[in-house]
């Protein structure tokens, strides 16, 4: 695929540089969209506005939503208005408010300027809903319907208004107050009798979102539901827009790689890894670090107050590691799977104290079976093995038993915070591998010489 790519684009820059246009043009029309917009993201700049001004007008609307914001910009800085409008006057309201949101204020003032009034209209009405919600979302570009048509009247609505709307496969039955009263697909209405009332065979059963929902509880709803589309309503009920697939699989992929950045300490950021500077990149993790950097001053704190205790068994150091990496592990393991399974829906603060028992009864098993395997360890490889006489028993009991209860602080600590952070309204995600490591370390290095002083009387 990758050597195909780069044929394709070695082709496309000799055919411009050898002027041959129509050749071109033969090549990207018969290419899909979506391939054409990532031909164009990588494309050298001075070519960029003439292979786009190759594309046919419809294609080229297409095209360009796929594109990246950086490209987009460019093309916009080197469109003439007549251009900028064909192609505003192109695109779906969604897609239209997702450019407007994405471009500098100077970009914007020319993008509403070109754009006709109703469309600015509704560009204006979707900007005015908080970012990440359904209102944000959708579009308002659906077919309505009327309960008192025929399935004749429904389908010469469709022809007749069907052309520049997001979708027609399922229509929506409003009353005239705007009220969602059903859905009717354009399967159903084919199959029905011209003269069959809308109100016999529209579905009532409804599923739909509130303008306000957030936008990662609106892709839950299509993957629970196997959806198409969803209608969002008001709080009246009233019909506002509807959201497609498309559109929930790109938040979707949003709000996945905003959740691993954040799990691996990173602020989230909009632009593709190649395309985001070192300096973004930088601000981006050095806060983190920073944070992380200074709350793992506790553990030292704790084994600088422990040094003269080390200083009598300093066997003991060299165990340090394996406990604190072993119960930064166990944590991450519990607080990744609680992380997905609140995503996912299957996880809600209600089953708070079913998934702590859950994660306990698995604790004893991890540490009895870890503990088991290192005494054995311990006794054989490093006592008789390497010869250290400094690992007894009462050495190795220190360590099995610090590994038993670090792990069991692990799993409470990786499960509980995820769930606790989603209840105060904080992403549960912040709650991962850095912060869940940085306090079971402090943890297991307090639980360690507890159990040094107690078993071997530091």
């Amino acid at each position: 695929m990758a050597e195909r790519n780069v044929t394709l684009d070695d082709t496309i820059v000799a055919l411009a540089e050898q002027k041959k246009y129509s050749t071109l043009r033969d090549i990207l029309v018969t290419m899909n969209p979506a391939d054409a917009a990532a031909l164009f993201d990588e494309t050298e700049e001075r070519l960029l506005p003439l292979l786009f001004r190759l594309l046919p007008k419809d294609m080229a609307a297409e095209t360009f939503v796929e594109m990246d914001p950086d490209s987009q910009e460019l093309l916009i800085h080197g469109f003439s208005d007549s251009e900028l409008k064909e192609v505003v006057d192109e695109l779906y309201v969604d897609d239209a408010v997702d450019l407007v949101e994405e471009m500098p204020a100077n970009v914007v003032k020319r993008i509403l300027k070109q754009a006709d009034p109703e469309t600015r209209k509704l560009i204006n009405n979707i900007l005015k809903y908080p970012d990440d919600s359904a209102g944000s979302l959708m579009t308002t570009e659906f077919v309505d319907l009327l309960p008192t048509m025929t399935a004749e009247d429904a389908i010469k609505r469709i022809r007749r208004t069907g052309t520049d709307k997001e979708t027609i496969n399922i229509c929506y039955v409003i009353d005239d107050g705007r009220h969602l009263l059903g859905t009717v697909s354009i399967r159903n209405l084919i199959l029905s009798e011209e003269d069959e009332a809308i109100s016999q065979i529209m579905e009532e059963n409804v599923i739909s979102v509130n303008t306000l929902t957030d936008q990662e509880d609106v892709t839950g709803v299509f993957g629970k539901y196997d959806l198409t589309v969803l209608p969002v309503v008001d709080n009246e009920n009233r019909l506002v827009g509807i959201i497609t697939v498309d559109d929930a699989l790109d938040v979707l992929e949003t709000e996945a790689t905003e959740d691993i950045e954040i799990m691996g300490g990173v602020t989230p950021t909009d632009k593709p890894y190649l395309k985001t500077s070192i300096w973004e990149t930088f601000k981006a993790r050095f806060p983190w670090l920073l944070l992380l950097m200074i709350s793992a001053t506790f553990t030292g704190q704790i084994i600088t107050s422990f040094e003269n205790s080390l200083a009598v068994a300093a066997v003991l150091t060299a165990y340090i590691p394996m406990l604190m990496d072993t119960g930064g592990n166990s944590g991450s393991q519990a607080s990744v799977t609680v992380i997905r399974g609140i995503s996912l829906g299957d996880i809600e603060f209600k089953d708070f104290f079913r998934v702590i028992w859950k994660e306990m009864r698995v604790a004893v098993l991890c540490g009895a079976a870890l503990a088991a395997a290192n005494f054995v360890k311990l006794m054989l490889v490093d006592r008789m093995l390497f010869h250290n006489p400094d690992v007894t028993v009462p050495v190795a009991a220190v360590i099995c038993l610090t590994m038993v209860c670090t792990i069991l602080v692990a799993k409470f600590v990786g499960c509980t915070l995820p769930m606790l952070a989603e209840k105060m309204g904080f992403d549960p995600a912040v709650m991962s591998s850095p912060f869940i490591t940085t306090i079971v370390d402090a943890l297991s290095l307090l639980i360690y010489f507890r159990f040094a002083v107690m078993i071997l009387h530091l």
